[in-house]
């Protein structure tokens, strides 16, 4: 459904062979930097109790033990399963709240950072065999750099996993998430991995549990 606070903007377009994206695709109805933005913490999640149980499970079936683990735009929980059911290597958080990021328990090392003021990750080439990112993805105002990085950072086989729902601080959600129905918000996702390079054409699953918010991922190996 269409935001009332978009109604007097045109829908946006999805891509043609010329323009990947229409203009003010990646507006915002707030402009203001994310720092201020999230610059005391959000103890919230974006998903109910049972979508959060399937993202889990989702991820102990992907997940490998011993594997180094990238949670971009991380918070203060990361939805993993524990330690005492999949031992992982590295799990690197890269987020915008020194508090949220400090309260997380299953990170082991954490940065601050701001994807749409930089969307550098201060990461070392090949370094991570997963990338994750839950319920976020709506909030990047440049997803092709920031992919550019996340295949910069995989190692060659990796994986990146993408789970999005329906929630949002709407205010800082792009506008494409306002005005797009959600298999185009998938296409979309997808696109991001095709513009970005060094991926595999990205696959879309529906893992949404009966009854509780909806659970989309896409997913895309590094080549």
């Amino acid at each position: 459904m269409r935001s009332p606070a978009f109604a007097g903007y045109p829908c946006a377009r999805m891509p043609d062979a010329t323009a990947p994206f229409a203009p003010g695709f990646f507006d915002r109805l707030d402009e203001t930097p994310d720092a201020q933005f999230y610059g005391f913490p959000r103890f919230v999640t974006h998903i109910d109790d049972a979508t959060i149980a399937a993202l889990t499970r989702y991820y102990g079936e992907i997940l490998r033990p011993g594997a180094d683990v990238l949670d971009l735009m991380s918070s203060w929980v990361s939805h993993l399963p524990p330690a005492s059911e999949i031992e992982l290597g590295r799990v690197a958080g890269v987020g915008l709240n020194a508090e949220e990021l400090a309260k997380n328990p299953r990170l082991t090392a954490r940065q601050v950072c701001d994807l749409n003021d930089d969307p550098r990750l201060p990461l070392a080439d090949a370094s991570f065999d997963f990338a994750l990112c839950a319920v976020s993805i709506q909030y990047l105002t440049r997803p092709v750099e920031v992919f550019a990085e996340l295949a910069r950072v995989l190692r060659p086989d990796g994986r990146a996993l993408i789970a999005t729902s329906h929630r949002c601080f709407p205010t800082k959600a792009i506008r494409a998430w306002h005005v797009l129905p959600p298999a185009e918000r998938l296409r979309t996702i997808s696109l991001y991995f095709a513009e970005a390079g060094g991926f595999a054409p990205a696959e879309q699953l529906d893992r949404s549990p009966p009854g509780a918010d909806p659970l989309w991922i896409v997913t895309a190996r590094r080549l």
